[in-house]
């Protein structure tokens, strides 16, 4: 196992449900009322831009480029507010972080979350825990696309294939999947169906390096048969 690589939002820190709540402020702004459940699953892991056009799409409201800009700017400052008051950690998200770090393996932080949020993200995560930290408007594509993944590879020098990712959402394990890594996937918001690239976890508790290594033989196993 060359490097463990993090998603954020939803398997790190508990912060789906911030999300949630600013893009709903954003639609009610447009004049819509709430998310539908299924634009709720479709916000999930996604990036700003595909949040937005979601929350566009439920109001029913074009999308643009000045209407664009002003929603982009309430969900971006409602969303670091929130941020700012810090969040709670998944449950064993933190010591999973630690005691991959004590085995001296590699970590990165990938989101789809732009480069402002996650700085002030990091402040309560810590940003000691990571080797490199990869956000979604730092990649030609955000997840489900491979470029956040690919890029983290890239920056530790290690081969894609012989990460392992952690992923709580559909569009996280889509990309990681796409990229070549192995996926642990731990679901926070929806339902993961098992699949031959990704390992399924109810939680990070009491992880160890141990099932982080077997989560990738698995995986590779699987693709050989």
């Amino acid at each position: 196992m060359a490097a463990v690589l993090f998603d954020m939002d939803g398997t790190l820190i508990d912060s789906e449900k911030v999300w949630d709540r600013s893009l709903v402020e954003v639609l009610r702004w447009l004049g819509g009322t709430d998310l539908s459940a299924e634009a709720r699953r479709e916000t999930l892991g996604g990036n700003l831009a595909s949040s937005l056009a979601i929350v566009f799409r439920e109001a029913g409201v074009l999308q643009t480029p000045e209407l664009t800009e002003q929603g982009a700017r309430m969900l971006v400052d409602t969303t670091a507010e929130f941020f700012e008051a810090g969040l709670p950690w998944r449950p064993g998200a933190e010591e999973a972080l630690r005691t991959v770090r004590a085995a001296g393996v590699p970590v990165a932080l990938v989101t789809n979350t732009g480069r402002f949020l996650t700085d002030k993200a990091l402040v309560g995560i810590g940003r000691e825990h990571f080797a490199v930290t990869v956000c979604g408007d730092e990649v030609p594509r955000g997840k489900p696309a491979p470029d956040p993944y690919l890029r983290a590879a890239e920056l530790l020098a290690v081969p894609v294939g012989e990460c392992v990712a952690v992923e709580d959402s559909p569009t996280g394990i889509a990309a990681a999947e796409a990229a070549g890594a192995a996926v642990l996937a731990v679901p926070c918001e929806v339902a993961i169906p098992p699949g031959p690239g990704r390992v399924v976890r109810d939680t990070l508790v009491g992880l160890r390096i141990e099932d982080l290594a077997a989560v990738r033989s698995v995986v590779r196993e699987r693709i050989r048969a």
